[in-house]
């Protein structure tokens, strides 16, 4: 595996540490923790740490380190977490965060110094604490010697105790591959009070047999009996091989005099180097056998274990690849569908077996694309916390959803929007403290992001109890810009819609009105070609909701196949509730073109695909058509009326924009059985413009 790829495994592991250390942090702040929290965010940085020192990003390793000491107080207990604390962890956090963006590329190196401080202030303003040292030099040596004066410091504090710990480090060529340099575990062993008392060296072959990709050295050190065992096995956390590290207790060390070894057992030893010097067996402590922290489990047992854990990583590249070979035989099998069944030898069965099998496959590749939006949801905090340093606000985040998942493609172009909205939504639609709790409202805003499934989409809510939309403003302004004619009747929901009109508004307008609109039309273009909708429901005084409905997947769908004079169009079936043909008379006109149908006590209004489109030998007449019911996520219910159902089956979904360009009212395309192309339409669009759209209000 080449050096980048285990660069990019690392950086990937460090935003998995990142988004369970900012949880943990979260809890914290909210007042729900215990010992475990604490512990989780120590494990996160420990890991980076280990991991910065390996790959040799200094700066990373310096600032982890002393985040990692403050930490290491604070689980000890010799620190409190009060609220002061809290915020000093949630911004040492937010540096962390930058340094590794700037080791992946996304900007620069942060200056830390201020925070390194700000760290080592909170250790020593506490009695009996002491600052941090400085990380030693990650370099590595081949004098031993200065290597062992280096690393064994003497002190007052190394009085050797009745019982010790004896760690015997013996690394392999496969624990240097994956970051294990003995070096650095061996410094941390020493930061514990630990010192090393023997370097075996027998294994080092001569100088032609070297390989400087190997492992030869055997470390033993002793620590003292007071360690817990727990800490005395992080350092370990990057060897592999669980035979590489011996962690026992051991009995003291004897008393032997300091002597200079024999001439001929010096001559007798192969050195790599002039100044290696082997350690002679008279100096070597015996030491008893080392006690295995836990029995052994057996075989099968760990099997089991490594088996319902084991992940692995696989190229996005190679998963977009196996996504069009599912869309590709999708296709396929459709075809091959409609020919059996036009055919007198038709294989009913053997068909039936192939659909089945071809939506496993399906199902299966989409699963393996999927990812919870917590890696969306997990940027939310730090903004929050950026808006509340730059407008004064206080504001209370809560998430809901964060397990669900969604297509990794939608999730990594839903970001920007959901950004954007959580911006508007502290910056303009909650209110500062003082006019809060004029209004009686509690001095801290409540901002909520929410997801959950609704059949094969997910709805994405962003909540605030904010102000509201100031609806005769934004009409005002849009008058006055003119989006709508001056005499327009509009309800309140098309108001809420002009906010996404192109050119509503700019940064100088949102900072005199108290609305929200700067590039709302940028956020609704951006959901639009994913094949999402943006809803809002706001309430003067209370607060407001932008709901983002979006498609689980953006590669194949689930298809009513309908036709209209002699086009074909495929209608998704998330929308489809049923389908009817009504009585001559049933479709009732409510003049200027517009006609509703009572379905079980609700009058729905009845919307022609052809007369949408402009297909002029579409039927007109609603008893020789077929009505098609369909719900939106935010224009209710209403009826599609095509010329009839041909068939119903999965459709793999293609790009307009890619290839042509965005078209009001249509989703995208797709290729049917017979090799013909048919539109694929956007059930809320095509409401919405019998609605009226922007284009129609500007014009009454």
């Amino acid at each position: 595996m080449a050096f980048e790829d285990i660069q990019a495994i690392f950086l990937q592991e460090c935003e998995e540490g990142l988004a369970s250390a900012e949880a943990a942090l979260l809890s914290i702040k909210a007042g729900e923790h215990d010992q475990e929290t604490i512990n989780t965010i120590f494990r996160a940085v420990h890991s980076i740490k280990g991991g910065a020192g390996a790959f040799g990003f200094a700066a990373l390793q310096s600032f982890t380190h002393h985040f990692e000491t403050l930490l290491d107080k604070a689980r000890d207990g010799e620190l409190v977490l009060d609220a002061t604390l809290t915020e000093l962890l949630i911004s040492a956090f937010d540096v962390l965060a930058d340094h590794v963006a700037a080791i992946r590329g996304d900007g620069a190196t942060p200056d830390d110094a201020a925070m390194i401080t700000a760290l080592r202030d909170a250790l020593t303003a506490r009695p009996g604490a002491a600052a941090p040292a400085a990380p030693a030099d990650t370099g590595l040596s081949f004098d031993l010697g200065a290597m062992m004066a280096e690393l064994n410091q003497p002190s007052a504090d190394d009085a050797t105790t009745d019982e010790e710990w004896e760690v015997v480090l013996a690394p392999t060529a496969g624990d240097l591959v994956n970051g294990g340099e003995p070096l650095l575990m061996m410094r941390e062993l020493i930061d514990m009070g630990g010192r090393i008392v023997e370097i075996e060296t027998d294994s080092v072959p001569p100088i032609d047999a070297f390989d400087p990709e190997a492992a030869y050295l055997t470390w033993t050190l002793r620590l003292p009996g007071t360690i817990d065992e727990a800490t005395l096995r992080e350092p370990f956390d990057f060897i592999a091989d669980a035979a590489s590290v011996r962690i026992a207790r051991a009995a003291p060390l004897p008393d032997v005099p300091d002597f200079e070894p024999a001439a001929e057992v010096v001559e007798a030893a192969t050195p790599v180097c002039d100044n290696i010097v082997p350690i002679t067996a008279a100096r070597r402590a015996p030491s008893p056998a080392p006690k295995p922290a836990a029995p052994p489990a057996s075989a099968s047992e760990a099997k089991a274990k490594a088996a319902s854990g084991a992940t692995i990583r696989v190229d996005l590249d190679k998963l977009d690849r196996l996504v069009d070979l599912v869309g590709e035989l999708v296709i396929t099998q459709s075809m091959l569908s409609q020919r059996l069944l036009s055919s007198s030898a038709t294989r009913v069965e053997e068909l039936a077996d192939l659909d089945q099998l071809t939506r496993e496959l399906q199902d299966s590749a989409m699963a393996i694309r999927a990812q919870p939006v917590r890696s969306v949801f997990g940027r939310v905090p730090r903004i929050v916390r950026e808006l509340e340093a730059s407008t004064g606000k206080r504001v209370n985040l809560e998430v809901e959803g964060e397990a669900t998942e969604l297509d990794k493609t939608v999730i990594e172009r839903i970001g920007e929007p959901l950004t954007h909205l959580v911006r508007n939504c502290v910056d303009h639609g909650i209110e500062a403290p003082a006019d809060r709790i004029a209004c009686g409202k509690p001095a801290e805003g409540r901002l909520r992001l929410s997801a959950e499934h609704r059949g094969s989409r997910i709805v994405i809510s962003v909540s605030d109890d904010g102000r509201g939309i100031d609806r005769e403003r934004v009409l005002a302004v849009a008058v006055k810009r003119g989006i709508v004619a001056p005499d327009a009747k509009l309800s309140d929901e098309k108001i809420d819609q002009l906010i996404f009109a192109p050119g509503f508004s700019t940064a100088q307008q949102v900072s005199n009105i108290s609305v929200r609109g700067v590039g709302m039309d940028v956020v609704r273009q951006n959901v639009q070609a994913l094949g999402g909708r943006i809803t809002i429901h706001s309430t003067p005084g209370v607060g407001s909701t932008f709901a983002l409905a979006l498609p689980l997947t953006l590669a194949i769908v689930d298809g009513m196949i309908v036709s209209v004079a002699d086009q074909t169009y495929i209608i998704p079936l998330t929308h489809v509730v049923e389908s009817l043909r009504p009585e001559r008379g049933a479709v009732q006109s409510t003049g200027f073109g517009n006609r509703v149908l009572n379905v079980r006590g609700a009058y729905l209004p009845v919307l022609g695909i052809g007369e949408q489109l402009g297909i002029a030998d579409a039927i007109g007449e609603p008893s020789e058509a077929v009505l098609i019911v369909v719900e939106t996520e935010g224009l209710g219910t209403a009826i599609l009326m095509v010329d009839q159902i041909i068939d119903q089956r999965q459709v793999v979904i293609k790009s307009l924009e890619t290839h042509y360009q965005q078209v009001e009212g249509v989703a995208g395309a797709t290729i049917l059985g017979d090799g013909r192309v048919a539109l694929i339409l956007d059930v809320e669009g095509m409401v919405a413009l019998r609605s009226g759209g922007f284009q129609r209000l500007s014009a009454s």
